[in-house]
């Protein structure tokens, strides 16, 4: 396509050029929907890329930006999975990841719109499995590639009408979610949310320096929580670059133990999602955690989302765990220099469309024996999809059931709907389920 030549890189790139390199760009997600067409990435990325604002992106910007060169070539990390098409299935995706990674680099050499665009789509076409397969790498992208992101959320969310904009409520008035009321005894609840701070990229496009700088941003609010709920931060990070020691760094071992106490987070390098999305980049710097004496309340640090606030309780009233962790929130909130991002329609921004909103996950553990009396949670999938539910193993997504029949379910709704309405779902979800349970 004659685009090897210098002179036809960066601001100075011709029209012809640029425009032959979209048209590659627009058959490689084709051929991902060829194989995936409910790949929501590929599909309005074709659009978008046709589109008045997609074609008028920058591709204007500073050349000594080094972000973009970690992307220039195919490592190939993705775990090797069973399965009969597996093979060939890694085949077309490596092709296709060299391929297009070459035509990228030509397409956005430097530090633009167009370059962080591609790295936001870059999920979605390195892996034609996904369903969603896109993250945003900054707070400000859902506004600024919104003819992109706007379709995909509102696909993705279910909206229609094209119009919702998010409102955060957390007021439960005099609500009563005792599930002992449902013949319930004592549930494990856990309730979380994802948040972003301003003035940081977001995780996708975070350098090892920025995950450091945010790392010790946070320190003070650690310190002041630990003044209310006591506690201590466990830090993966191995030291602090120019600024020396890291004095909260653990051992891998004390890292392990946190992990099968489900306390802290997995090494993320194993996901080729993430991995391709560059949220598991500079491991394990910027990664760790805050977890209260009481350990209650939990914060994670450099995961998918900046922070993954959360709160857990065995009890019986749902409103419980919920207060505590809209409690928490306030109290970090008011914390000098923490400022949560926020996007006028979207609510709390998060890396993935797919949490924006409140951002949270409200979970109970439930026994269902007779629907899960084969060994697997494929009925109890069956029936909790109609009611809006979410089901889970034990130990988080992808994990089996408890031997006793105990899963983990969450309402799935995010986005346009209220804190407060999702844990009135949740409690509406349990004795639904009950009822089918019993029956």
């Amino acid at each position: 396509m004659g685009a090897s030549s210098s002179s036809a890189l960066g601001p100075d790139m011709t029209p012809e050029t640029r425009e032959a390199l979209r048209t590659e760009l627009v058959s490689k997600c084709e051929a991902v929907l060829a194989e995936n067409p409910d790949n929501r990435c590929c599909k309005y990325t074709v659009a978008y890329l046709n589109s008045d604002e997609g074609k008028a992106m920058s591709n204007e910007g500073s050349e000594d930006d080094s972000s973009h060169r970690k992307i220039a070539t195919c490592p190939c990390r993705h775990p090797r999975k069973e399965g009969k098409n597996d093979c060939k299935r890694m085949a077309i995706v490596c092709r296709l990841r060299k391929t297009l990674m070459s035509t990228i680099f030509r397409f956005f050499p430097i530090n633009t719109d167009a370059m962080t665009f591609y790295k936001c789509i870059k999920t979605g076409v390195d892996n034609p499995d996904s369903g969603l397969g896109c993250y945003a790498m900054t707070p400000q992208d859902y506004s600024k590639f919104g003819g992109f992101f706007d379709k995909v959320i509102r696909d993705y969310h279910g909206d229609e009408s094209g119009s919702k904009k998010h409102e955060t409520d957390w007021n439960t008035d005099d609500a009563d979610y005792d599930v002992r009321k449902l013949g319930q005894e004592e549930l494990s609840m856990r309730v979380r949310v994802g948040r972003n701070l301003v003035g940081f990229n977001l995780p996708g496009k975070m350098s090892k320096e920025e995950r450091i700088k945010f790392e010790q941003r946070m320190l003070p609010a650690f310190e002041q929580l630990g003044q209310k709920w006591g506690g201590n931060v466990h830090s993966l990070t191995p030291d602090f670059g120019d600024d020396g020691v890291n004095p909260n760094l653990i051992t891998q071992e004390k890292y392990q133990e946190l992990v099968d106490a489900h306390v802290m987070f997995k090494d993320m390098a194993a996901d080729p999602y993430l991995n391709s999305a560059g949220i598991s980049d500079d491991w394990p710097y910027g990664r760790g955690c805050w977890q209260s004496e009481d350990k209650m309340r939990i914060i994670w640090f450099g995961e998918e989302d900046q922070l993954r606030i959360m709160c857990m309780k065995k009890g019986s009233n749902l409103l419980e765990v919920f207060t505590n962790l809209n409690q928490m929130l306030e109290t970090i909130e008011q914390i000098e220099g923490v400022e949560f991002a926020k996007d006028e329609n979207y609510g709390y921004v998060t890396s993935c469309p797919s949490n924006l909103g409140t951002g949270m996950r409200a979970s109970v553990h439930v026994k269902i024996p007779n629907l899960t009396s084969d060994g697997t949670d494929k009925k109890a999938k069956e029936v909790c999809k109609p009611l809006g539910l979410s089901v889970r193993g034990t130990g988080g997504e992808h994990t089996p059931i408890g031997a006793d029949g105990t899963v983990d379910i969450s309402p799935s709704a995010r986005l346009f709907i209220k804190e407060s309405e999702i844990i009135g779902k949740l409690y509406e979800g349990i004795e639904k389920l009950m009822e089918i349970e019993n029956a």
